[in-house]
């Protein structure tokens, strides 16, 4: 069932985004060559608990950390640990936070240093295919046209969209009906109505689709070891448009 959010849980969800946008803020200012993966996360822990709020992720089936750090050819999931950021990597990170029982998610892919050309028009064609998906959450549209405009700004630029992994209603849990695909066809599934709130996320690759589950049981990889970027943000519907509650500033 799609839960329709009143403007109290609105105004939740919005302080909510704020800590998670902060928190990335937060990463981008301290991601350099030299830092590990788990000085990322007690950063990132450090700060969600200073905003009087709770990270999502831990604990979460499991999930031993508050952010998930995906580095190079890693899609989602990855685990914080001693992996050390080299200069040339892009490092995918995604954050959730409770604020008085309500969530927020988002997730940047963020350059260590200069990178490649292939990497720098990853990370923008990712970037520009969550805007197009944001831009298809309103009211009157359909769910499916959210991925249909991120699928074809994608594969426009020669590039694959995650299949596996979707983005997902959220509110009071993290992961709420409906799933919402980074492809298809547009006109289908339920009309989008104010009060939805839907974390977007494309997933992108430089090579082909296909993904596969390491031994830890969480990291994702691309099967052809091809660059992967993430890029997600929640949205709320509104009768005017949306609001995208996590939106970052500019650094």
């Amino acid at each position: 069932m799609i839960v329709i959010k009143s403007m109290q849980e609105f105004l939740l969800m919005q302080k909510a985004g704020r800590v998670v946008a902060t928190v990335l803020n937060e990463l981008e200012t301290a991601i350099k060559p030299g830092i590990t993966t788990k000085e990322l996360d007690e950063i990132a822990e450090s700060t969600i608990l200073k905003m009087n709020s709770v990270p999502a992720f831990k604990g979460y089936g499991g999930f031993p950390a508050s952010i998930c750090t995906s580095v190079n050819d890693e899609v989602v999931h990855g685990i914080p640990g001693k992996r050390v950021l080299q200069q040339g990597d892009i490092v995918s990170i995604d954050v959730g936070a409770f604020y008085e029982g309500y969530c927020g998610d988002a997730a940047r892919t963020f350059a260590v240093g200069e990178i490649s050309p292939i990497a720098q028009k990853l990370l923008q064609v990712t970037k520009e295919a969550l805007k197009q998906g944001v831009t298809m959450a309103k009211v009157g549209n359909r769910l499916s046209d959210i991925g249909h405009a991120i699928q074809t700004h994608v594969e426009a630029n020669g590039f694959s969209v995650v299949r596996q992994y979707v983005g997902h209603g959220i509110g009071r849990k993290m992961h709420e009906e409906p799933q919402v695909p980074n492809y298809g066809l547009p006109g289908r599934g339920p009309r989008l109505k104010a009060g939805m709130a839907l974390a977007i996320e494309p997933m992108v690759n430089t090579g082909q689709f296909p993904v596969k589950i390491l031994g830890d049981n969480w990291t994702v990889v691309t099967q052809d070891g091809s660059l992967s970027a993430h890029f997600e943000d929640t949205v709320f519907i509104t009768d005017g448009g949306n609001e995208v509650l996590t939106a970052q500033e500019e650094i």
